[in-house]
């Protein structure tokens, strides 16, 4: 679960197709996010993911979303199962599918090692949903664990979900992203790296994800691209697994396809086999993963002649820039290695290099690094004096002649920054970076007015960060709209006030929508991109006069039942309609044997009718209302229209002259609550006062206060 942000396409609250009421946004992703929605028809949850508004005129991403559409004729316990896609009036496409809850495997990695036991039974549940899809000729291609749910935590109800860059090999199906590569690296399978996918690749990958839960920690596959290239050629580590975990990763994460367990099927064979004993476990160690992003990148084009090994640069030799930037480059290094770029080491001639990607960024911590290419030693040493730290390698490329000298200008004036990243990929750039430093704002502004230096073609987006929102400010707002008692903020944020990331959440009652309205509107204006989150009850005038004079009693074990009248049906919604007769009962628990009842409803229009004790019924001692009954007994204090006119009491049908919240208060007190009789009705200010004068009177006489909301409204 993630907290929504102003620029979001959806915000908690919003209704789609008239149909899906938005709750929250459970992640961000590169080309989509994903919300859980419920059905206003059903009440069901479901999970919604829509296609970034910048993507959703491109074809190749909308065939993305209709291929996902397409894998719901994959019918399977292990397999998330998906609905159709739609489009808002607004252009923005969203496809509906269930939702799962439960962790991630991807959680389950951040918390340690998993137990082998139960990896063998995740691995049978998703070869059990990868058969149902190779049956299809569906490829999932980006089996990791973020794309695996146990729900309820089961591994034995592991589902598989995010289909979104699957493979359709049925003869003439379109392919989804081309033979190109996609997937994660530390979860492809080697062949995957030269764009060769086939049912063998989810195999390895499902082998690759067993063995980082084992262990906790993600595959560690180098340092550098070539790295990575090469041990993709290997198998994978083992050392420590436990048996039988250990010889079945190894036979499903053979380097060699054609050595490899062939199908899901072989997989379920295997686990077969091993039901008739396993070996002892051994103890993984433990080890903090690391996050990765799922990779789209193109084959690489051969060079038209063989090129020689480039110069290495001579600055630090630190590590890559943390695991999102290693990932984005391994689609360089592995173009290299697969067309020959890095073959031969000795020539002093600078190798081409396609795409001619550089990406340098500053973290939040203030170390800044550089990892890609750059044309010559004079801009290379440049980018070292600025970062201190780059994996820089000397190259050619398609490129224009300024374009070091242009990179070198880009960077100068972010040395005050306090984050920032830099990524170009031959003559497009994409500067963002965040400060909190208004002044520092507006003067790279005034440098990237006109765009980035030079021949370099690209976004500049530097954004504010929002400064410590105070406590204060925040109170004094809702000070200033509490006319139905105080208002509180659970979530408060860090310690001084409400961080850039921190919500706004205020909870309480509120006298009328219109104060909803005006205190979200006064939060909103100082939250900046903070998210404003209001649960509230709305009241009503009336409601909220009782609310501030109800004595501080605790709640007790009595509850409220409702039926409707006419039909003697129970309504246990609270929810009457025009023209229908509200029966209401108070439920005495079992324990309640003595003291003195006091029922009241105060309805929408203000006033006050007391249900018990009243003129016509006097009496309300538990002991009287019991009548000799032991356990939990039913006193019924507000009657059908037929039983009232037969055997009196009050009974009450709902017109259209006052509909919205009354309110049903249950008193159970040591004695008598007031000292005379009250009328049968009065307005909610003289029982407001009546309330406070017998508080005054003896604090310890309420035994508990107990209340239930019923809604009049029309069909």
């Amino acid at each position: 679960m993630m907290d929504s942000r102003p620029g979001d396409l959806f915000q908690p609250g919003d209704l789609l197709n008239n149909t899906y009421r938005i709750e929250i946004l459970l992640g961000r992703g590169g080309t989509s996010d994903v919300y859980k929605a419920r059905s206003e028809i059903s009440g069901n949850l479901v999970a919604l993911k829509v296609l970034k508004q910048e993507l959703a005129g491109n074809e190749d991403f909308t065939v993305l979303m209709a291929r996902e559409e397409n894998i719901r004729e994959i019918r399977h316990d292990a397999v998330v199962r998906y609905s159709e896609n739609h489009r808002t009036p607004d252009g923005h496409i969203y496809l509906l599918m269930d939702f799962i809850d439960g962790p991630g495997l991807d959680k389950k990695l951040k918390q340690g090692p998993m137990a082998a036991e139960d990896l063998l039974i995740v691995c049978r549940r998703v070869a059990e949903g990868l058969q149902a899809a190779h049956a299809s000729n569906i490829v999932h291609r980006d089996l990791s664990p973020d794309n695996i749910i146990l729900r309820g935590g089961d591994p034995a109800q592991a589902v598989i979900i995010d289909f979104g860059i699957a493979k359709d090999t049925n003869p003439g199906a379109q392919t989804i992203v081309g033979n190109e590569f996609a997937g994660k690296y530390s979860y492809a399978a080697p062949e995957q790296l030269s764009g060769n996918t086939d049912a063998r690749a989810d195999i390895y990958a499902l082998g690759a994800l067993l063995l980082a839960n084992f262990r906790g920690a993600a595959p560690n596959l180098g340092a550098n691209p070539m790295e990575v290239v090469e041990n993709k050629q290997k198998p994978l580590d083992t050392s420590g697994v436990a048996q039988p975990l250990k010889n079945l990763i190894e036979r499903m994460c053979e380097p060699d396809p054609d050595q490899r367990l062939a199908s899901a099927s072989a997989v379920l064979a295997y686990l077969d086999d091993l039901a008739s004993g396993t070996s002892p476990s051994q103890d993984a160690p433990i080890s903090k993963p690391n996050d990765e992003a799922t990779v789209i990148s193109f084959p690489p084009q051969k060079p038209a002649a063989k090129p020689t090994a480039p110069e290495k640069s001579r600055s630090s030799r630190g590590p890559l820039l943390a695991v999102g930037l290693s990932v984005a480059l391994i689609a360089v290094g592995a173009g290299g290695y697969i067309s020959g770029l890095f073959d031969n080491f000795l020539s002093p001639a600078y190798p081409p290099a396609d795409p001619y990607t550089l990406i340098v960024e500053k973290t939040p911590d203030g170390v800044a690094q550089a990892v890609g290419y750059m044309p010559s030693e004079t801009t290379r040493d440049a980018l070292t004096a600025l970062v201190g730290d780059a994996e820089v390698t000397l190259a050619s490329g398609k490129i224009s002649s300024s374009w070091g000298e242009d990179v070198i200008a880009s960077l100068q004036p972010l040395q005050d920054l306090e984050e920032w990243r830099f990524v170009v990929s031959n003559n497009k750039a994409k500067l963002t970076g965040t400060t909190a430093d208004a002044a520092l704002l507006a003067r790279l502004n005034a440098v990237f007015g006109s765009g980035l230096p030079g021949t370099l073609e690209g976004r500049v987006d530097i954004s504010f960060v929002l400064p410590v929102l105070p406590f204060a400010e925040v109170h004094a707002v809702l000070q200033n709209n509490s006319d139905c008692g105080p208002l509180s903020t659970p979530s408060a944020g860090s310690v001084d006030g409400y961080g850039p990331e921190d919500a706004i959440t205020v909870t309480g009652r509120v006298a009328e929508t219109a104060t909803r309205v005006g205190l979200f509107d006064a939060l909103r204006t100082m939250a900046g991109d903070r998210q404003v989150v209001l649960d509230l009850e709305v009241l009503n005038p009336s409601l909220c006069l009782i609310e501030q004079h109800l004595p501080k009693a605790p709640t007790g074990a009595t509850s409220v039942a409702f039926t409707v009248g006419d039909r003697n049906e129970p309504n246990p919604s609270g929810r009457f309609f025009v023209g229908e007769n509200p029966v209401i009962d108070v439920v005495l628990p079992a324990e309640m044997t003595s003291g003195y009842l006091t029922v009241s409803i105060l309805d929408v229009s203000g006033n006050v009718f007391h249900l018990l004790p009243n003129i016509s019924r006097p009496d309300s001692s538990v002991e009287t209302l019991r009548k000799g009954r032991s356990g939990e007994v039913k006193v019924r204090v507000a009657f059908g229209l037929d039983a009232a006119s037969t055997g009196g009491g009050i009974a009450f049908k709902v017109d259209d002259s006052s509909l919205g919240k009354s309110k049903i208060l249950v008193l159970h007190s040591s004695a008598p609550l007031f000292d005379g009789m009250r009328p049968t009705s009065e307005s909610a200010v003289g029982f407001a006062e009546a309330l406070q004068a017998s508080f005054e009177a003896d604090s310890g006489r309420i035994l508990s206060l107990d209340s239930r909301i019923l809604i009049t409204a029309r069909p």
